[in-house]
């Protein structure tokens, strides 16, 4: 680890060339990057039953899909975009201006979405065919089979079936909501409908939302304004209750699994066993902190049996279900963090551990399944670093781990059907991107494709990743970008960028380390930027995450601090001149900063801010701070109105109108409050607009909270 960031230290991003370098322009990194990222191969996948894989890339401004074989040098076009486009208009179905995000159903035809028709395109003839489509109003489609798609239409879940339509469920009350995703799309959960592996029983989410409180969203476009509801809980409010049913294809009935009472409790990583006998369930209460992994009978829908669970004194979070060996209802593989660490384990299907396949200060980040040829688990996880993710494999017949990917940095891997090859997208912080091909034992191949450095000709400084020590001990990763023309003997303005919250890391040994663009923008207008991962966020394990649990804003502020602190220490930095700037969590923690350690930033800037964590909603808030009525110190402490008075100097805060995430409320709350103590901020409402801001409104954004620092840093 110390020899890595001694490497990372000392990196640059590109030599200091004597010819002249450009600048960008505010365009460029925000609304414009295309012609500024690194050029890609898009949709790089595998062809099924060949050792050929494919991607769509762009020749001289002509967007083709290509083929290589992974052992010889060499590729063949196979279809372009206009051949496509013209394909599909003459078949009467929509044209395209890019290629549709596809997937491979043969050797020789891909799969996509046209509208609301699922088609299958023949390579060899440039022939579409359509086989099968969802009603024009459907959304959510869902399939193994592309003769059996679910989908819904507003709150009711409907099956194509060979073309023909067939509505599941008929409920009247909008409050009512069939084959979406519920709680908020907490633990995992992606979707709302879930096919059993033979395709003879569809289950579903079923969402009892009728309880709810209603939330005011104001729509301005009207004369007069009227107002639209949405359904928000608020932690410690009533919750959505959620029940699953199962449809049974051949007998036309649902029938709906007994999961008891309380009703608003959580039900995620819904897992059907491969004889299709039993669906599985992790049934969370409402506190998070007691998981029951559930065994239902599909037939009968009752409970058969409670495998075993998981418990904390502060909160769990199961982010899978168990995850079966292909027609092998025997045994199944669970991730969890029983041991603090997010690791992979096998069980018996009666809920008997076998063994734990891996071990260790690190964390599995991704499970990508089983090889069909050999027992071997395929997963990306941090065991090199935190700062980095690498390519793994265990051997089920020796429980044996191996590392499949060989250099610093971040490895996005795709292996072949079989697991004996594997397509490395690799990039770190001097290599924008590049693709090889590997054996199973992470031996170079072939190198396919490296990617230009599309910023050469831009002016950028250093990039540094180093790391600090928290008051426990524990190492904090932090980034600075410093100006391209930066000189020790003069000193610099800062702004920190931060997040801080759980589920994300911003620093990382990835392409510009991590950061925006725009940053680096910021860094030629003569800032230096600098961003810390505090103790809660993502990847670190889970007493590092769990450190901030009923107390968030606490922890993380005095993490940041230490990077203050760390600023202040350096001879080019000048201490009367920080900044800060975050968005969602990272507006909390901005506007904590500026009010809980009043003084020590001049400019602030929060977008899409919490502001009080009672006004938050209810699956998210209370894991980390439990409720209101059972946690007041917590959520007193965390409030950031109890703050307001406390502000100095210059802030500036900014919220989509419509925001159904964090809701306008917040700002609003705290404009309200500063304006009764007299106190000078700064607010712009980006109007109609959700948690973020785009489009050309996006433009605006980052022009007035560039200017912002400009004018006030």
């Amino acid at each position: 680890m110390n020899k890595l960031l001694r490497i990372l230290l000392i990196i640059f991003f590109f030599s200091a060339a004597l010819t002249a370098q450009k600048n960008f322009t505010l365009e460029q990194v925000t609304i414009d990057t295309a012609t500024i990222q690194p050029k890609k191969l898009e949709q790089l996948q595998w062809i099924p039953g060949t050792d050929d894989f494919a991607y769509v890339f762009s020749d001289n401004g002509i967007k083709k899909l290509y083929k290589e074989n992974s052992d010889v040098e060499g590729r063949k076009e196979l279809l372009t975009l206009y051949q496509l486009s013209t394909a599909l208009t003459t078949a009467g179905l929509e044209p395209v201006d890019s290629f549709p995000k596809f997937s491979w159903s043969s050797a020789n035809k891909i799969r996509f979405w046209s509208e609301r028709k699922l088609v299958d395109f023949d390579l060899n003839t440039n022939t579409p065919q359509v086989i099968n489509y969802i009603d024009t109003d459907g959304k959510n489609a869902d399939f193994i089979s592309p003769d059996k798609i679910a989908y819904t239409i507003n709150n009711n879940l409907y099956i194509a079936v060979n073309s023909k339509q067939i509505q599941i469920t008929k409920d009247a009350n909008i409050g009512i909501v069939n084959g979406q995703a519920v709680h908020r799309h907490e633990f995992g959960i992606k979707k709302g409908t879930f096919w059993s592996p033979k395709d003879n029983f569809l289950a579903f989410y079923r969402k009892d939302e009728t309880m709810v409180t209603d939330y005011p969203i104001l729509d301005i476009s009207q004369r007069p304004a009227i107002v639209n509801y949405i359904k928000y809980p608020m932690a410690g409010m009533k919750s959505q209750e959620v029940t699953i049913g199962i449809y049974n294809l051949r007998s036309k009935k649902i029938t709906w699994l007994n999961t008891g009472t309380p009703k608003d409790h959580y039900l995620a990583g819904i897992t059907w066993s491969p004889d299709e006998r039993h669906i599985y369930v992790n049934e969370l209460n409402r506190d998070q902190n007691r998981m029951k992994l559930s065994r239902y009978n599909t037939t009968t829908g009752e409970l058969e049996k409670v495998l075993f669970e998981e418990s904390s004194d502060k909160y769990v979070e199961p982010m899978y279900g168990p995850i079966f060996f292909e027609g092998d209802p025997s045994m199944f593989i669970w991730i969890s963090r029983t041991d603090g660490w997010n690791h992979l384990y096998l069980y018996d299907a009666q809920g008997a551990k076998i063994v734990e396949l891996t071990k260790g200060d690190w964390e599995v980040t991704n499970y990508d399944g089983l090889s069909t040829a050999g027992f071997n688990i395929f997963f990306a996880a941090t065991e090199q670093s935190p700062l980095e993710r690498h390519y793994y494999k265990v051997d089920l017949d020796r429980y044996a781990m191996s590392r499949i990917t060989n250099g610093h940095g971040n490895h996005n891997v795709i292996r072949n059907e079989n697991g004996t090859k594997y397509l490395d997208q690799f990039d770190n912080i001097e290599i924008p991107y590049e693709v090889s091909v590997i054996d199973k034992d992470g031996e170079l191949i072939r190198k396919v494709y490296t990617a230009p450095n599309p910023l050469s000709e831009y002016n950028l400084g250093k990039t540094v990743i180093n790391s600090l020590k928290s008051s426990d001990g524990y190492d904090l990763y932090c980034r600075t970008i410093f100006p391209p023309d930066f000189d020790m003997n003069k000193m610099y303005p800062v702004i920190v960028y931060v997040y801080g919250g759980p589920h994300e890391q911003l620093v990382k040994n990835k392409w510009l380390g991590n950061a925006k663009l725009w940053f680096y923008y910021l860094a030629q207008k003569g800032f230096i930027i600098f961003t810390l991962d505090n103790r809660g966020s993502n990847n670190r394990g889970l007493e590092f995450e769990q450190k901030t649990f009923r107390h968030l804003g606490s922890i993380e502020i005095a993490d940041q601090m230490v990077g203050v602190n760390y600023l202040k220490s350096l001879s080019y930095v000048d201490t009367s001149r920080l900044g800060v700037y975050g968005w969602s969590y990272g507006g909390f923690m901005a506007t904590g900063l500026m009010t809980r350690t009043p003084g020590v930033f001049k400019v602030g800037v929060a977008g899409g801010a919490v502001i009080d964590w009672k006004y938050y909603e209810v699956m998210y808030t209370e894991r980390y701070m439990d409720t209101p009525e059972f946690n007041p110190e917590g959520y007193d402490e965390s409030s950031l109105l109890n703050y307001v008075q406390n502000l100095k100097g210059k802030m500036l805060l900014v919220h989509g109108t419509s925001d159904p995430v964090v809701v306008w409320q917040h700002t609003l709350l705290f404009i309200e409050e500063a304006t009764h103590l007299g106190i000078d901020v700064d607010y712009f409402p980006y109007i109609d607009h959700k948690h973020h801001v785009k489009g050309n409104d996006g433009f605006h954004l980052y022009q007035k909270i560039t200017n912002y620092f400009l004018d006030n840093l």
